[in-house]
């Protein structure tokens, strides 16, 4: 996997982290870490911060101040960006994943970071071959149905989930962001978005797993972050919380703020 150093207890980790929008306070004093081999459940209603908190740690946004360590080391801001990231072993697979529904598979898998031959051209034969291997090996497409050269149009909608997250491991991901990756699929479709998750982990990665329905959350993540109006208002291990005790915590916190927003 990405990085040198292997002696290291969070993946990353963040400090006393700000961020504002003007004079919005989008983020506030947030302290946020993720272990090596662990997937996080990032909880939240619609405003609670999630979307901003990613930003920040995919390179996206620059914070207003706070510190970064990946892999316990600390990272400066300066120069902060998704490249920068994506160097750092940290990867995303946004709801509507950014594949070419036109494309081949197997160019989807290197778009942007084609393998070139020494005359500096594409190297087709190359990229096939490490595609097929992804295919059998981390993602578990074994029918005759798809192979490398299938287009993403002819995927569903939880096979294309499976390849932006075959592609994320391929590329040395320690840190797999999943950003709602069952939105409007299928009951069978998420089960098997759900198995991509949990190979995730099997692999020996981390992930941050984003997702409305408690019950997929539950499933596959080892704890809970709870983000309300840009703060971590709690944390639990799975071990410490039942599902329905989980979700009870949830609807007594939305029953909170909507008692305090008609107060103010």
């Amino acid at each position: 996997m990405s990085g040198e150093n292997n002696d290291f207890q969070y993946i990353v980790r963040l400090e006393n982290l700000q961020l504002n929008y003007g004079k919005v306070e989008a983020l506030k004093n947030i302290d946020f870490k993720v272990k090596k081999n662990e997937i996080v459940g990032l909880i939240g209603d619609n405003g609670a911060g999630k979307s901003s908190l990613i930003k920040v740690i995919t390179g996206v946004e620059k914070p207003s101040s706070g510190r970064l360590f990946v892999r316990d080391q600390e990272i400066s801001f300066k120069g902060h960006s998704v490249k920068k990231v994506h160097k750092l072993g940290i990867e995303t697979v946004y709801q509507t994943s950014s594949l070419g529904e036109k494309q081949a598979l197997w160019r989807n898998f290197f778009v942007g970071r084609q393998i070139k031959n020494r005359l500096g051209f594409i190297d087709v034969k190359q990229e096939k071959t490490i595609a097929q291997k992804m295919l059998l090996q981390k993602i578990g497409f074994r029918g005759v149905g798809i192979t490398v050269d299938s287009t993403i149009s002819e995927l569903s909608g939880g096979e294309r989930q499976g390849v932006a997250i075959g592609r994320a491991m391929y590329f040395d991901a320690d840190l797999i962001i999943l950003d709602e990756p069952t939105v409007a699929l299928s009951l069978k479709e998420v089960a098997k978005v759900l198995n991509f998750v949990k190979g995730i982990k099997e692999s020996g990665r981390a992930c941050i797993f984003i997702e409305h329905n408690m019950s997929h959350v539950y499933d596959v993540c080892d704890r809970f972050v709870i983000l309300d109006r840009g703060e971590v208002v709690n944390s639990f291990e799975k071990k410490e919380i039942s599902f329905n005790q989980l979700n009870e915590y949830l609807l007594h916190l939305s029953t909170d703020k909507s008692e305090r927003a008609s107060i103010a």
